[in-house]
């Protein structure tokens, strides 16, 4: 008979998942579908307008400019990411631990304390401007708050601990004699880290930039403050159908096709890092 105590132990997880998961996406899809009422509210007309109107130029442009400063936010956060791993993978393994506790230290404070922290400083009259000027520069700075180069800053800083942490498993699994094999054979310290290292802790790289990408893409609290609503987002703009223009369901039309995005760069990273430990296993 065929064990059922590893379902039973899954079973509230799912019931959960299912309950405040699943179910509020299934009625955010309904939603899409349906019309805004005269005066706001939902009425209770089918139409597919709403997804029509999502790949509108002007909201497909907001779409591009999300993904393209998530992507450069998730690109960054990868490469400082994936060398601090790398350098706390390399360092002694009584020291290890310490060093992942300086580097998940900022998820001690609020998310909301965080962001404000670059405003203090980046504003004109923040840190940055007076040690610039401390260290006797004259001229006036060029802007950096309520920039793109100002949310980027902060959505790699609220999320390069995940980038961290992912990189930070594969690369402590690695032994090191691969590495030793690889220079005995006569490559270079650089042609092993390319051909050898990051190959094989690609699933934690992979991880890594979808975290970021997923997490800044419908992200609206740093485009908000950092960028001070001199552009929007897709999850500005999905706050603003729901709060502001009260337009709900174009909001649950917005949010599907962000979910969808969402879901599809997990999967292709489920795959591609499935597809990593398949050719890791025949290598061995």
């Amino acid at each position: 008979m065929k064990d059922r105590r590893p379902l039973y132990l899954m079973a509230p997880a799912l019931a959960w998942l299912t309950a405040f998961m699943v179910i509020p996406c299934l009625l955010i899809l309904a939603l899409a579908f349906f019309r805004r009422g005269l005066y706001g509210g939902i009425e209770y007309t089918f139409t597919l307008e709403n997804l029509a109107l999502v790949f509108d130029p002007l909201y497909a442009g907001i779409f591009l400019k999300s993904a393209a400063i998530a992507g450069l936010s998730a690109l960054i956060a990868v490469i400082v990411g994936y060398a601090a791993a790398f350098a706390i993978a390399a360092a002694p393994a009584r020291r290890q631990p310490i060093l992942l506790f300086f580097a998940v230290l900022p998820f001690w404070s609020n998310y909301l304390v965080r962001t404000y922290a670059w405003i203090v400083l980046l504003n004109r009259e923040g840190l940055i401007t007076g040690l610039a000027q401390w260290l006797g520069f004259d001229g006036e700075l060029p802007k950096l708050l309520y920039t793109e180069s100002a949310v980027v800053v902060g959505l790699v800083y609220n999320y390069l601990p995940f980038v961290i942490l992912a990189c930070y498993a594969p690369l402590s699994r690695l032994n090191p004699e691969i590495a030793e094999a690889s220079q005995d054979l006569g490559a270079s310290a650089w042609t092993t880290f390319r051909r050898v290292t990051v190959p094989l802790t690609f699933p934690g790289i992979a991880t890594g930039f979808v975290f970021v990408f997923v997490l800044s893409i419908g992200n609206f609290v740093t485009p908000a403050l950092l960028g001070g609503g001199q552009f929007q987002m897709i999850g500005n703009l999905v706050y603003a159908q729901f709060l502001t223009a009260n337009d709900w369901p174009f909001g649950a039309a917005l949010s599907m096709i962000l979910i969808a995005i969402m879901m599809g760069l997990l999967t292709l990273q489920t795959f591609a890092s499935e597809r990593a430990s398949g050719a890791k296993r025949e290598d061995s």
